[in-house]
């Protein structure tokens, strides 16, 4: 470690004495156009898919079918490197998702490069200035804590941030992560000598920022306490959601005083973790501010497509990995608003609350600039019990660094409950089980997460083109002979069918019969006790569109107050999205789908809709069958006196 150290150190000193800068280098092509068909017999698809493991195959392909391989995963092409290096230039990242390098480039370095016909264009890579958190690193003693519930196991006094998202009752029912990999992104780890996280499986881990496989430089007490927070476990004192999961650890930040950190060590985390397999993403860490002559970022850049953070974020989500980021400590200063990664398109931000459920003062705001709801969810991220790192103790720490790891652990119970779910749906759920999902705003967006909301909220399993609805019920007792029943109501006929439902280990379980697609369901569902007792859960009503796999609340009137046509999700997107509109009285409706070039590619819907919340789908083809290409469409809805319009991003 020594000699790497003073290797890095000499090259830093190299570097200012010749007055080198860290700049992107983006080429213009990889050697093949995206206007041809890519083979999979090709050397460049199988070289792609050597760099991916069994599981991150596996994850894919829950998302993205037979097609896991995509423009971006292609290798760089090996004649522009040799090009760029026989300028006598060091190549630090190599980032095949933006087709990218980054590299130190003297002034005349830079001229040359951006000059060669195989470079697209040069950008300057930021260095960021880090905003400490503070941690409170006093040490406790250990205290018998008091709970009004008996669980499984002794959470001592992390017991208050757990039981807020009700995290107990679902370790109670087995689900601690098992068989899931997440990916922390922070400023290091000091896990293997600390009592709560010595024990963690952690299956890969690297740096960075000094190019090693030690996450530990010294410097990893804002890492150690996020990781303690979603996997640490140690009885009586820290328990976390996902003590069971597997983790990959990328150090991505030095937060040493006199250190900054460049916007490519995340993109090249993010990239190393898809390889992996990493089913869910972690980041306790927000980009907005930079070093002064850098050019800081604006609320302006916060539009989800801007940051070179949030475009790699947004990739992972495309390859199948759901990505959850902090949503920034700038709510009471003059930023105020949620940072980088935090404004990207499906990434989940997580605010912070108190205790007793009230928003913290520091937690960031929405909206972004192009008007999305941010935060998605909060936790608690106020008084957090977490460990001290080279320590063997514990203390309490305040900051949506902290919220963000428990969302993150209650995600990886979500999965570990149901292994088949896609990102898409898994996001969609964590939004769905807010304590406010009919009314979110911009400081707690849906709403306080509830694992036991997480859990018990339905989802679909689709095989072989055929539908599975499945449930858990985890605050009822349902003894052997009790049965469980849902009602299905498809607006053909005033009869609803109920239909019984199949115990399927923890949940219960349906197939739904064959129903055109596009076909609207509503459905609830009711458990008849073996005395004949009925138990119903009275404005519990669910919808989804047959042949989609997004489940939302429905209310019994759905009424509407005013006209919003919604940003697509997921976007961007490769097989399929959504499109949401709320329609406060009856009208005609069209939406339509066009190019950049305002040509129209499809109509999606044209007829008579009643007053209600809508949602359709976009599979990516045009009005004749055929496939479009990769690029930024406009989805445009007209109604009565309505004319709005979104973008969206499809990804081949």
């Amino acid at each position: 470690m020594k000699n790497i150290l003073i290797v890095v150190f000499l090259f830093g000193s190299i570097a200012n004495s010749q007055n080198l800068n860290k700049y992107l280098v983006y080429f213009k092509d990889k050697g093949i156009s995206k206007s041809n068909t890519l083979s999979k017999f090709s050397t460049e698809y199988q070289t792609a898919l050597t760099q991916l493991t069994e599981r991150s195959i596996e994850r894919r392909s829950k998302v993205l079918g037979d097609e896991i391989i995509g423009f971006d995963d292609l290798p760089l092409k090996k004649q522009y490197i040799k090009e760029i290096q026989a300028k006598g230039v060091k190549i630090v990242w190599r980032l095949k998702w933006f087709n990218a390098v980054s590299c130190w480039l003297s002034d005349n370095q830079m001229v040359e490069i951006r000059d060669l016909k195989s470079v697209e264009k040069i950008e300057k890579v930021k260095t960021i200035r880090f905003n400490k958190r503070e941690l409170e690193n006093n040490i406790l003693s250990k205290t018998e804590v008091e709970n009004e519930i008996s669980y499984n196991l002794d959470y001592g006094f992390s017991i208050t941030q757990n039981e807020l998202s009700d995290i107990p009752a679902i370790h109670d029912l087995g689900f601690s992560g098992q068989d899931v990999l997440i990916g922390l992104l922070d400023a290091g780890f000091a896990w293997r000598n600390h009592p709560s996280l010595k024990n963690a499986d952690v299956v890969a881990e690297h740096d960075f920022v000094y190019g090693d496989s030690s996450t530990d430089d010294g410097d990893a007490g804002h890492g150690t306490a996020v990781f303690s927070l979603i996997g640490g476990f140690d009885e009586g004192w820290l328990v976390g959601p996902a003590y069971n999961a597997k983790y990959a650890l990328a150090k991505t930040e030095n937060i040493n005083s006199e250190t900054h950190v460049e916007e490519d060590n995340y993109a090249a985390a993010l990239q190393w973790m898809d390889s992996l397999g990493v089913d869910i993403s972690s980041s306790s860490l927000g980009y907005s501010e930079f070093d002064e002559g850098e050019g800081s970022y604006t609320y302006e850049d916060m539009d989800g497509e801007t940051t070179i953070v949030t475009q790699a974020s947004e990739i992972a989500f495309s390859k199948g990995i759901l990505t959850i980021s902090s949503a920034g400590n700038e709510g009471n200063k003059s930023w105020k608003y949620i940072t980088a990664p935090a404004d990207g398109f499906n990434t989940i931000a997580v605010g912070a609350v108190s205790s007793s459920n009230n928003i913290a003062a520091f937690s960031s705001v929405g909206p972004t600039y192009d008007k999305r709801i941010k935060p998605e969810i909060v936790t608690q991220g106020v008084s957090c019990y977490h460990a001290i790192a080279y320590t063997q103790g514990y203390g309490f720490g305040n900051g949506t660094s902290y919220s963000a790891p428990i969302a993150s652990g209650i995600a990886v119970q979500l999965l570990s409950a149901y292994p088949y779910l896609k990102n898409t749906q898994m996001r969609r759920i964590i939004m769905e089980s807010g304590d406010n999902p009919e009314e979110p705003d911009n400081s707690r967006g849906y709403g306080l997460l509830s694992a036991k909301r997480v859990l018990d909220y339905p989802n679909l399993k689709e095989e072989a083109s055929r539908f599975t609805l499945n449930k858990m019920f985890v605050d009822e007792t349902i003894g052997e002979n009790d049965d469980v029943f849902v009602a299905i109501n498809d607006n053909t006929t005033d009869a609803i069918p109920v239909y019984e439902m199949i115990r399927n280990g923890n949940y219960y379980s349906f197939e739904l019969p064959l129903y055109p697609i596009d076909t609207e369901l509503i459905f609830d569902f009711s458990i008849t006790k073996e005395n004949g007792s009925i138990i119903s859960f009275p404005g519990e009503y669910y919808k989804l569109i047959y042949g989609s796999l997004d489940i939302v609340r429905y209310t019994d009137k759905e009424i509407v107050q005013s006209f919003q046509l919604y940003q697509n999700y997921p976007n961007p997107f490769n097989s399929s999205t959504t499109i949401m509109v709320d329609l406060p009285e009856s009208s005609n409706l069209e939406l339509k789908v066009y190019n950049i070039l305002g040509q129209e590619v499809k109509t999606i819907f044209s007829g008579e809709k009643q007053e209600g919340k809508y949602s359709f789908q976009w599979n990516g083809y045009d009005n004749y069958g055929s496939r479009v290409s990769s690029g930024v469409y406009i989805y445009r809805i007209t109604a009565e006196g309505i004319n709005a319009t979104q973008k969206m991003i499809l990804l081949n």
